[in-house]
């Protein structure tokens, strides 16, 4: 290959590296994945001990009439979410500046609100669907829900990122309507989707596009 044509493939590369960073939020780390898989595999732990799930299956149905800890169900399921929840967005928060600090990437630009917007559409109506399951004592199909909404999220949120974030959304959106037919393993099925594949995901986006 000569000077000419190798200096006109790094122009090209350069050029294409620019378009990339103008049209797609570049800056989510792969770490923020692991981090946030990791918080909700200790949440699901919790989980399981309050439930006794290690001793034997638990009703769904009788569920809320369970008290343990000092806190009814509901109170403990809230709880260990917005704990988990924090934890991960402070942990995603971390991971995710450090990468846009080193890339020369603005954290809060106008791409990053648009994944936002995308993301939080789905998310917000999510929640408000699993309160009316809630409301309605429909607690075993909590769990799939949010799988199913959370990935309709991310396929949403995935044209203004990485098209990987694409393949785990769609991953979710299958494992929360595998959960709907299977009621009674809700706890399992949201570890395996917010825990073990967001940090395979995440390890994942980490070696593809970070450890070089």
């Amino acid at each position: 290959m000569t000077q000419q044509h190798q200096s006109s493939l790094e122009a090209l590369q350069d050029i294409r590296a620019l378009m990339e960073r103008s049209s797609r939020f570049i800056s989510l780390s792969g770490l923020s994945g692991v981090s946030a898989g990791l918080f909700a595999l200790a949440g699901a732990f919790v989980g399981a001990l309050y439930m006794g799930r290690f001793d034997s299956l638990v009703s769904y149905s009788k569920l809320y009439l369970l008290e343990r800890w000092g806190l009814k169900a509901w109170q403990f399921f809230l709880l260990d979410a917005v704990l988990v929840f924090i934890g991960a967005l402070v942990s995603a928060f971390y991971f995710t500046r450090r990468k846009a600090n080193r890339s020369g990437q603005s954290l809060w630009d106008p791409l990053a609100r648009r994944l936002s917007v995308s993301l939080a559409v789905p998310l917000i109506t999510g929640g408000v669907f699993v309160l009316a399951l809630l409301y309605h004592h429909e607690i075993g199909l909590v769990a799939p829900s949010t799988l199913i909404f959370y990935g309709l999220g991310l396929v949403n949120a995935s044209k203004f990122t990485l098209n990987d974030i694409k393949t785990l959304g769609y991953l979710q959106v299958a494992l929360g309507l595998f959960g709907c037919f299977n009621i009674g393993y809700g706890l399992e099925i949201w570890a395996l989707g917010f825990g073990v594949f967001h940090i395979v995901y995440g390890l994942i986006m980490y070696w593809k596009y970070e450890k070089a």
